[in-house]
């Protein structure tokens, strides 16, 4: 998994938790010892606006 030094929207502690339970066999986190620090104290989480509802009423012709 890599962790960059990025906007800390996303550095979240939800997409570390994402990452660790998605691994199969094995977990490589790549990143700075601070980020990864940053991620696991960051608990806060936004509302994501990603427009799925929209797109799926429309494939599916709900109203």
């Amino acid at each position: 998994m890599l962790a960059p030094q990025s906007s800390p929207m996303l550095l979240t502690r939800n997409l570390l938790y994402t990452g660790i339970t998605r691994a199969k066999k094995l977990l490589i986190i790549i990143g700075n010892d601070k980020v990864i620090s940053y991620m696991i104290q960051n608990i806060d989480s936004k509302k994501r606006n990603t427009g799925l509802e929209f797109k799926m009423r429309q494939i599916y012709d709900i109203k």
